[in-house]
């Protein structure tokens, strides 16, 4: 018997990308041999970067990695997942409060449809202490957010908060 390719959606917000999700996704390549990383056109806090932006930014930060795609989607995620032929749904998690959270969501998702699995990873420790709303944060105090959100992500985030930097410098 022969099987497709096994393909896994890793949704959110991605406002920003930060290393972590980053972490997440290329650990995920060694369960799943695609992922889509699936950035959500509604959300309920409020953005720093428009929804294209964030597709941008996420595709310039996995650029070169042909198993990763790029794309956002709107409405139920179970059936976006269907409708893109994902079997799975991939999930980060940081600590024991986030699994409460994403634990509630699995199930939910399995009662919309139990056709798709959700399958959880944690998180590097260096990442453990990182999310986007503590990236941001962070960024508009004027803390130093370097390395700990891929490049393309840091310079536009310091573009959009008013704050000069020199491309040149050394990244991670």
């Amino acid at each position: 018997m022969e099987y497709g390719p096994h393909l896994a959606i890793y949704p959110g917000t991605f406002d920003p990308l930060t290393f972590g999700h980053v972490g997440i996704v290329k650990r995920g390549l060694n369960v799943f041999d695609k992922i889509i990383v699936a950035v959500a056109v509604k959300t309920a806090k409020s953005p720093l970067f428009n929804l294209k932006e964030r597709i941008a930014l996420a595709k310039e930060s996995f650029a070169g990695e042909d198993r990763i795609t790029v794309e956002s989607f709107d409405g139920l995620l179970v059936e976006y997942a269907i409708e893109r032929g994902a079997k799975a749904i991939l999930r980060g998690l940081r600590a024991v409060s986030d699994f409460e959270y994403e634990f509630q969501l699995a199930l939910m998702n399995r009662h919309l449809n139990r056709q798709v699995q959700t399958v959880f990873l944690m998180t590097d420790y260096r990442w453990l202490y990182i999310s986007s709303t503590i990236i941001k944060e962070a960024a508009r105090a004027g803390g130093d957010v370097r390395g700990l959100v891929p490049d393309p992500v840091y310079f536009r985030l310091m573009e959009r908060l008013g704050r000069q930097v020199d491309s040149t410098e050394g990244m991670i």
